[in-house]
């Protein structure tokens, strides 16, 4: 039995290649795929020699309506180990620049600042440490993206650019009694940021106000994305350089993806949204991402395997555009 290239399973033909560190006499065994990022191996994946780096963040404080996000970035690892290697659009296989998958990041219970606040220097330290690494935060709620948001910002020459793809704004400088809710995520960052939000249709009219009234907020509304594609034009138009990507899966119509909080109708689809995070990647320097607020519906796995896939397509992205600049 030999390992189907990639690592989706044994196919007829030699001996199985091992798991790194496996001894040698062991290497036959039906080993199970690692508990990483795509089942990749500590070779494959080795941090050393790896282009992209995971960072699962299962935190979870202020969900509102359904919960479960804790639940998020283990159901995107494991669906992740079904994926097929080969990209058809990029006609190549991005996992072979190496994917190196941390152990999920706890933070503090002590309270939601007190959280953000570690989470915001430990994920700086991650950069850091990746040196170049593109990294992909996967939550969790959305309210783990400003701390990394304000990391990079203290470390960008130029004011980034947030590029949100969320139902909601997440402009609500406080909600439920906290700012630091995942209804504020990006009332969070709009002192260090601008921020383009793509798919909006679900916000308070404080927010409008908010977006209304201050200079660096774009809201590109969902019901645009089904005339035409002139809203990818706007969007564009709208970016500064370099970009910070945030992605809530309640972006997507909940026909796709409805394993989410707050599953609002007239979301995104998925060949017209990798049209454009490819234009995003090519047009503009793309510093790092998130994935964020998806909660597993026990049973109903094509939600997580989506999610799973659209990460592995924003490491494709980001290869591919680093590809192009050298």
């Amino acid at each position: 039995m030999d390992e189907h290239p990639g690592g989706r399973g044994p196919v007829e033909g030699g001996p199985r290649h091992p798991l790194a560190g496996v001894p040698p006499e062991l290497a036959d065994l039906p080993w199970a795929l690692p508990q990483t990022f795509l089942g990749l191996d500590e070779e494959a994946g080795a941090f050393e020699t790896s282009a992209g780096v995971i960072l699962p963040v299962p935190y979870e404080a202020s969900t509102s309506y359904g919960g479960g996000t804790r639940a998020g970035p283990g159901a995107i690892v494991d669906a992740s180990r079904y994926v097929e290697l080969y990209d058809q659009e990029l006609d190549r296989d991005p996992s072979s620049e190496g994917i190196h998958t941390l152990p999920p990041l706890e933070l503090t219970r002590a309270g939601a600042a007190e959280a953000m606040a570690e989470l915001e220097a430990a994920y700086g330290r991650v950069v850091d440490a990746a040196d170049g690494r593109f990294v992909v935060m996967l939550g969790g709620e959305h309210a783990v993206s400003s701390p990394a948001i304000r990391a990079w910002a203290e470390r960008l020459e130029r004011r980034p650019t947030v590029l949100q793809l969320d139902a909601h704004a997440d402009l609500r400088d406080s909600y439920e009694g906290s700012p630091h809710s995942h209804a504020c995520a990006m009332a969070r960052v709009l002192d260090v940021a601008d921020v383009v939000a793509v798919g909006v249709r679900a916000l308070a009219e404080d927010e409008v106000a908010v977006a209304r009234q201050r200079d660096g907020v774009t809201l590109v509304w969902a019901d645009e994305m089904w005339e035409d594609d002139a809203w990818m034009e706007r969007a564009l138009d709208a970016l500064g350089d370099p970009v910070y990507l945030t992605f809530d899966v309640d972006y997507f119509d909940p026909s796709l993806v409805p394993s989410t909080g707050t599953p609002e109708p007239g979301g995104g689809d998925w060949y017209r949204t990798l049209r454009f995070l490819r234009r995003v990647f090519r047009e503009r320097t793309v510093v790092a991402a998130d994935v964020v607020e998806l909660a597993p519906i026990p049973g109903l796995h094509a939600p997580d395997f989506l999610v799973a896939k659209l990460v592995y397509k924003l490491f494709g992205y980001a290869f591919e555009a680093r590809r192009e600049r050298v």
